[in-house]
């Protein structure tokens, strides 16, 4: 990856923090995508007893997955303190009574989390965040136990395609995604075993461009790449931005398009994590 492109986790961390109180309204295509991938669990045969949501948000997903698996632990992983706090504020009050609370602030990339501890390894739009999908994948193999599912979704390259045409200043002002292929590349020399991917798109929407750029700002999807602009945009560029994209109206409204990339595989029987990792954080009552 170019360095242009790679992302500042600072940045990322410090803007879906800010966003926690704003997420949830304008999450449309996230809570689209969320409820997708929990239907597709009905397919597969699976009883985990650990369960890590990596890249929780404000918890939805990790929500879900207790209420389908009741017996196991679910954690909740973000990079943003602001997600996490969000996730605890909404967990369901028999959950926040009685339940631990398994709660974990850190990036996919380098996961606090014991080799061979989790069934089910879930991330539902978080990897595009990464700036090494391969660390990722291994990671996410270190800590699935043998015969352990990794089922995630991500952005495609097509993601943003309009706001990435409109914006030609010279700086980047959309993230980079990976293609298909080359994720279910990744996949492979991560040693999962036959990956299965498959890919939706779907468009949003908007009267103007301020639309665009609000909604993008309050889920925290702010530019994080490192040749973005440092100093404010000004009026011109903002204008720019606005007559290009433009060009792309359509039926009386401007396009988003989004492309999300759906993925699952298994961690063989046969392959064993070597690292030892650190124990997943959980804060117990004492009795």
């Amino acid at each position: 990856m170019s360095d242009v492109y790679l992302l500042d986790k600072a940045r990322i961390r410090a803007s879906f923090s800010r966003a926690a109180d704003t997420y949830d309204v304008a999450a449309v295509l996230q809570k689209l995508v969320r409820e997708e991938m929990l239907s597709r669990l009905d397919l597969v045969k699976i009883k985990p007893q650990a369960i890590l949501d990596a890249g929780c948000g404000t918890g939805h997903g990790s929500f879900g997955l207790q209420s389908r698996f009741t017996h196991a632990n679910v954690y909740s992983l973000d990079i943003a303190l602001g997600m996490l706090q969000k996730t605890y504020v909404q967990q369901p009050i028999l959950r926040k009574i009685f339940g631990n609370k398994k709660l974990i602030c850190a990036d996919i990339e380098s996961l606090p989390i014991a080799s061979e501890s989790m069934g089910l390894v879930w991330s539902n739009l978080a990897l595009q965040w990464c700036n090494d999908l391969d660390n990722a994948f291994s990671e996410v193999t270190r800590v699935l136990q043998p015969d352990g599912l990794f089922m995630f979704s991500t952005f495609g390259p097509d993601t943003l395609k309009e706001l990435r045409a409109a914006s030609n200043n010279g700086h980047t002002h959309v993230s980079r995604f990976i293609d298909m292929h080359d994720i279910g590349d990744a996949l492979t020399r991560a040693g999962f075993s036959a990956p299965v991917l498959d890919v939706e798109r779907h468009t949003l929407t908007y009267d103007d461009i301020k639309s665009v750029m609000k909604d993008l700002k309050a889920i925290g999807a702010h530019n994080a790449t490192n040749g973005r602009a440092r100093g404010l945009l000004g009026k011109g560029f903002l204008q720019n931005l606005s007559d290009n994209y433009e060009k792309f109206r359509t039926d009386g409204k401007l396009p988003a398009t989004f492309e999300v990339i759906y993925g699952h595989a298994w961690k063989p029987i046969s392959m064993r994590s070597t690292g030892q990792g650190v124990s997943p954080i959980t804060f117990i009552k004492r009795k």
